[in-house]
């Protein structure tokens, strides 16, 4: 790519059993998969890599030859090479996803040579009713949690807990969740695919098997104390000439924000440009719009996922959506 350009990329597809079609309907993915069920917008993962649509090379391949595109931030060098540190999803769960947990970086470095995996949810959509798990809702031990599943009534000791649209949920390595059926969501997340299920509804497979547990592992690096139902965080919209923007995340692993273009009315052209620090990712949930620059021009629309290097060149943003800004 010229000048540290930004390029589209095409996701890595999903059919897991719980999955929908809203990816494609709503997002007009084209994606040959029913169910469809998640979308890797923007992946190294070896498990589900992204492709640079204009050029057909994997994101993977096109850092290895342009390290330099990640950034000079930390989480950018794992293991002594360059790596792309984050993962970013959207899921469409038309049924209830399993009650999983992630590891923590040591544990999952230790036992299974990975990341591990704290992510965030922005809700794009839910319908009436839709809800997820959080944690415990009582200090429990894995004995009590293993009796729990073996009666029948470890969803008694779930955390059940509302979900909106515009809503926001971190959740951090260790704890306990699932993302409920007739929830839309885009995830961004720390570069890794271990999961530890440790309900699953006793639902099979396509081929009639029921889905693997990993009730002992996940009993290893599950929070087990009480968890408060999560609050939504105060979010303060800044307004500048042609849009406006929230800080939705900051962690050590990401930072996402949430960006309102709308230049129609101003007709202006809002600059971006990114530091030598890191790459961004622009993911855009709604409407659509376009990027210009010194003989650069890239039509976008709701579902694309843009990856724009490091110390990347001025370019300008026109038209009106919503993007998730991802950085580390």
């Amino acid at each position: 790519m010229k000048q540290r350009q930004p390029f589209v990329l095409q996701p890595a597809a999903k059919d897991y059993l719980w999955g929908g079609s809203r990816l494609n309907d709503d997002f007009a993915k084209d994606i040959p998969l029913s169910p469809l069920a998640e979308t890797w917008e923007c992946s190294t993962h070896p498990d589900g890599e992204s492709v640079i649509a204009e050029t057909g090379q994997t994101l993977a391949e096109a850092l290895r030859e342009h390290p330099d595109w990640l950034g000079s931030h930390p989480l950018s060098v794992t293991g002594g090479k360059p790596e792309l540190p984050i993962l970013i999803k959207l899921i469409d769960a038309k049924q209830d996803l399993s009650v999983q947990v992630h590891p923590d970086d040591e544990y999952a470095m230790r036992v299974e040579h990975s990341l591990g995996k704290t992510e965030m949810w922005y809700v794009l959509d839910a319908r009436d009713g839709a809800n997820l798990i959080y944690g415990f809702n009582r200090d429990v031990d894995a004995t009590v949690v293993k009796q729990a599943l073996q009666n029948g009534t470890v969803e008694n000791i779930l955390n059940h807990v509302p979900v909106h649209k515009d809503d926001l949920f971190f959740i951090e390595a260790g704890t306990v969740h699932a993302i409920g059926a007739g929830a839309l969501i885009a995830e961004i997340q720390e570069s890794s695919n271990i999961t530890y299920r440790l309900y699953d509804y006793d639902r099979k497979d396509k081929n009639g098997n029921t889905r693997e547990l990993h009730i002992d592992k996940a009993l290893e690096v599950a929070d087990l104390r009480s968890s408060l139902e999560p609050r939504q965080p105060m979010r303060v919209l800044k307004y500048r000439n042609g849009y406006a923007s929230e800080l939705l995340t900051r962690c050590k692993y990401f930072q996402v924000e949430r960006v309102l273009l709308n230049t129609e009315i101003q007709r202006k052209l809002v600059d971006f440009k990114t530091d030598a620090g890191s790459f961004h990712a622009l993911l855009c949930v709604d409407g659509c719009g376009s990027m210009s620059g010194d003989g650069f021009m890239l039509n976008f629309f709701k579902g694309d996922c843009i990856f724009v290097p490091a110390d990347s060149m001025t370019f300008h943003l026109h038209g009106r959506a919503q993007l998730l800004n991802v950085s580390c």
